[in-house]
């Protein structure tokens, strides 16, 4: 873990679903997985893993295999733009799994984001993503809805590419 400190201050604001700090942007992704126990346990595996981030073709650096607290994370788009970032939080629970992650000096947002896996009462599999952001860089002001977009775009194809990672389990 690097001693660098988050670039804002409500760290773990996203454990509360719906609270966006002012003068920041939300966000709120929600896409249906599948069904059954265990599509929840492969989609929770995925997103504990980083296997999801990977199989969207986005680049990860991190010195543990798993989400954890306090875990360093640089995520690489495009082979461009790094974002260092750090997990804030993370649930394992028998029907909701996933963490969050803080942005670090260098991301070209400041802000969180939250990926969470739940199966809900009737065994439906849900992705949310969660985030509040606003630039940090001289390139994401100048962007500006276009920023906003693309993290729209992104949320969505982390849901389409979980129900794909899930595809091959038959639903109950």
């Amino acid at each position: 873990m690097s001693t660098a400190h988050f670039t804002y201050e409500e760290v773990g604001a996203t454990r509360e679903q719906g609270h966006c700090p002012p003068g920041f942007h939300p966000l709120r992704v929600r896409t249906r997985i599948g069904e059954g126990r265990e599509v929840f346990r492969r989609a929770s595996e995925a997103v504990m893993t980083w296997e999801l981030h990977r199989a969207l073709g986005v680049g990860i650096e991190s010195g543990a295999d798993r989400a954890a607290p306090g875990v360093d994370v640089t995520i690489t788009l495009a082979g461009l733009v790094r974002a260092p970032c750090r997990v804030v939080w993370t649930a394992e629970e028998p029907r909701l799994a996933g963490w969050a992650y803080g942005t670090l000096p260098g991301h070209p947002e400041c802000g969180e984001e939250a990926f969470l896996v739940d199966r809900t009462g009737d065994g439906t599999v849900w992705l949310t993503i969660t985030a509040f952001s606003r630039p940090a860089k001289w390139y994401t002001r100048a962007a500006g809805p276009f920023t906003r977009a693309f993290q729209h775009t992104y949320a969505h194809r982390c849901g389409t590419t979980l129900r794909k990672l899930c595809a091959d389990i038959p639903e109950p």
